[in-house]
């Protein structure tokens, strides 16, 4: 594994902009237009939130931990950016990515095990036959030309945390913000460090009683803070609206909002001042960086664009038109 990131196959090979993840993915879809045609499904996101919940369920039950899972969730953002959707067994192509990612991140299960509590889960949809995963795994790694290792952004996060005077809760939110980007395609569009900045910088500026997908206008006022911001790490005089459903006409032209933008409505204003604080800390701290400030705009709008997008999901619909051309073309064999 290098272990320089922009020395990585993931960088050199690996690392799309959004341009051409879309057209690799329109082009899958021109390539196959009947299957297409015959079996619509959900938006990228919707389904990607479904894989996430397969992956979420399979690790419970074999006990892995998270790493393994984001590791999981890049493998099969890259081998669906490369096979279409619908040429495959999506229950099984699951499985096989958290199976393969285990061994690449030192913590292997064993082949009978993976494919015995998968089958207890989707039964309908794997086959007892260890060979069909160990043909799955040999096509996933065939797709990615047996370029598998993988950088996160949870070292990231690990050692900025005593330099921006995180603290523990900060650091959890943050880390659970990271988890909700593998569920995007910043993976595989973004730099590592650069999910674990956007990650801590919602984290920062977000209510404690928040948390990810946080709505209302307390979210609001935490993700007009994220843009002031990355707007005075810019040099900008005021900042730009993150996505159109939150800005906030209270900022104004301040480079970063009062305490009680922060958190309205709580007493503590001691707490706020010292959150506040953390976050000019770190837009001073990104301004005295080299850092890609662009790309981490770009991150931010993607996070909360998902976490809009999450409200619309619907599993069982999701779930229905998935299982239909599974069935149909008798992938489930």
């Amino acid at each position: 594994m290098s272990a320089n990131y922009w020395e990585s196959t993931q960088r050199r090979h690996w690392t799309f902009t959004k341009e051409e993840l879309a057209a690799a993915r329109q082009k899958l879809e021109d390539d196959n237009q009947e299957l297409v045609r015959m079996f619509p499904l959900p938006q990228i996101r919707h389904l990607s939130i479904f894989f996430n919940q397969l992956m979420i369920r399979l690790s419970k039950r074999i006990q892995i931990r998270q790493q393994c899972m984001a590791t999981a969730q890049v493998y099969l953002k890259r081998f669906y950016s490369r096979v279409e959707i619908r040429r495959t067994n999506p229950y099984l192509v699951v499985t096989t990515c958290v199976y393969l990612a285990c061994k690449i991140e030192e913590a292997p299960q064993h082949i009978r095990l993976v494919v015995t509590e998968a089958r207890t889960l989707w039964g309908d949809f794997i086959s007892l036959d260890a060979s069909k995963l160990g043909e799955c795994e040999f096509m996933l790694i065939s797709e990615m030309s047996s370029q598998l290792m993988i950088h996160q952004p949870y070292r990231t996060l690990q050692a900025l945390r005593g330099e921006l005077n995180m603290t523990e809760e900060d650091s959890q939110l943050a880390r659970s913000i990271i988890n909700d980007a593998f569920i995007t395609d910043l993976p595989v569009t973004c730099a590592p460090h650069t999910i674990a900045l956007a990650a801590i910088l919602l984290a920062l500026v977000l209510r404690p009683n928040q948390g990810p997908g946080a709505s209302g206008s307390g979210a609001a006022a935490g993700l007009a803070a994220a843009q002031a911001a990355l707007s005075q790490a810019r040099g900008l005089p005021s900042p730009s609206p993150l996505g159109s459903s939150f800005s906030n006409p209270l900022i104004g032209s301040s480079p970063l909002p009062s305490p009680s933008l922060l958190q309205p409505g709580v007493a503590n204003k001691g707490q706020l001042g010292d959150r506040l604080s953390r976050v000019q800390q770190f837009a001073a701290w990104l301004s005295d960086s080299n850092l890609d400030i662009p790309s981490m705009v770009d991150a931010t709008q993607e996070i909360i664009s998902f976490y809009e997008c999450q409200e619309a999901y619907n599993e069982k619909l999701t779930k229905e038109q998935i299982n239909r051309f599974v069935k149909a073309r008798g992938l489930d064999k």
